[in-house]
């Protein structure tokens, strides 16, 4: 019995060793994926972490303070002859009736006046991006390469990744002849101009001088200087002659020339030049009008497909929105290509609430903490609406639509934006 146990001491330890010895790799490759799985989210986080910039909570007011870090913006005040006074209302109107509540107070500020329209073609050399109290995105300010432009300094929204000593330019009046050999642009309005000589503006807008109070126009440092002499060159044809089977291919290789040369963040384009699935921002609904939809801090749309033409309808090109609602605009109308600067600003917590009153913002008190007289979820005992529907402080019931939705409705929507266990499923 002794000599069976000592001989099968020395045989399980021999396989415990193999076995061992044969899950060690096993183990360190584990680890291995571990510390790098560990290290990626480190690597994630920090990332974060610097897209904002945190306060040492030395006083309960920065303890939640959270701001996006931006150090490309200037830091000095803006052009003032391209500013006006605002006049605060307090949410009142002539009668001094409240029409729009939770507004009041506020530190004081000048309104940025900015270009919409984006009409004067030719290149515009970024100077700055700057800061805008009055609107979520950043704005960046453009000298006109062409001394007797209607408009030589101009403000626009700064597309996201645009920096001091960037170049755009505007082709809201179509592709001018010459830009891309064998493409013609047939809506191009320059082609038969009237004959005039170009004369300086009368009263041209000009960056204020140093016995002002305002800012001095001057760049962030850009990374390269802006020399307005140096013109970009032009796309020429390839110089080897191809043969191409048909006119379709050369104008389809005109075309991705075309493209490749102005699809650029901060190029204003028609919408029936821009290709499917390119964001989007400052979209016109006119023709002739200036930029309405898809202007705040990090929103984008998107070009779905450009649409047949129709003798009854025109052409119009189906463009997919922020709200997730795809409808139809307009070919001929304009947007500038990209996404719309400071896509951080939703995340920003401003820590207390007196920075909510510098912005204008009074105190949202609820409902059911009115009196009767005051809402239809006041009065009664504790904190209870009683048993009524949900209302809006004039009496509209929750949930109401305020257009009408259907072939009644808006002709111009293909898809309703999601709503209620649409949305909350994605």
């Amino acid at each position: 019995m002794l000599r069976v146990l000592t001989r099968s001491v020395p045989r399980n330890a021999a396989t415990l060793t193999r076995s061992f010895a044969s899950t060690a790799p096993a183990a360190g490759r584990v680890a291995k994926n571990k510390e790098a799985t560990q290290t990626s989210v480190l690597a994630t986080l920090s990332k974060a972490q610097n897209l904002f910039k945190t306060y040492k909570p030395v006083s309960p007011g920065l303890r939640h303070l959270k701001r996006p870090l931006s150090p490309h913006l200037y830091q000095g005040p803006p052009v003032r002859a391209l500013t006006v006074a605002k006049r605060k209302t307090g949410g009142r109107n002539n009668h001094g009736h409240v029409t729009v509540r939770h507004r009041g107070g506020g530190h004081r500020q000048r309104i940025r006046i900015l270009d919409f329209h984006r009409a004067e073609p030719g290149k515009q050399d970024v100077v700055r991006i700057e800061f805008d109290p009055g609107r979520s995105a950043h704005i960046a300010l453009l000298k006109h390469r062409n001394p007797n432009a209607k408009e030589l300094w101009t403000y626009i929204i700064a597309p996201d990744g645009i920096r001091a000593g960037d170049v755009v330019e505007s082709f809201r009046e179509g592709i001018p002849d010459g830009l891309v050999a064998g493409f013609t642009d047939p809506y191009w309005k320059g082609r038969n101009p009237e004959p005039s000589t170009p004369t300086p503006a009368s009263n041209p807008t000009t960056p204020p001088t140093s016995d002002t109070t305002s800012a001095p126009v001057e760049s962030t440092s850009p990374s390269n200087p802006i020399n307005p002499f140096d013109a970009e060159p032009v796309a020429q044809a390839p110089t080897q002659a191809f043969e191409f089977e048909s006119d379709d291919d050369a104008r389809q290789l005109s075309i991705g020339l075309l493209r490749a040369l102005i699809i650029r963040s901060g190029n204003v384009l028609p919408l029936r030049i821009i290709p499917p699935g390119t964001m989007i921002h400052a979209i016109t609904l006119d023709p002739n009008g200036r930029a309405i939809l898809v202007r705040s801090a990090g929103s984008f749309a998107t070009v779905v497909s450009q649409d047949a033409e129709s003798e009854k309808d025109g052409k119009y090109t189906q463009v997919k929105l922020q709200s997730g609602e795809v409808r139809h605009i307009l070919s001929s109308c304009c947007a500038t290509i990209g996404k719309v600067s400071n896509a951080n600003w939703k995340d920003r917590s401003l820590g207390k609430a007196g920075r909510s009153r510098n912005l204008g913002w009074r105190p949202s008190v609820r409902g059911v903490a009115m009196n009767t007289h005051d809402h239809p979820h006041g009065g009664g005992r504790g904190k209870s609406k009683g048993n009524k529907h949900p209302r809006s402080i004039y009496g509209l019931k929750k949930g109401v639509r305020t257009r009408r939705p259907g072939p009644k409705g808006n002709k111009l929507v293909v898809k309703q934006r999601p709503r209620g266990k649409e949305k909350r499923a994605k």
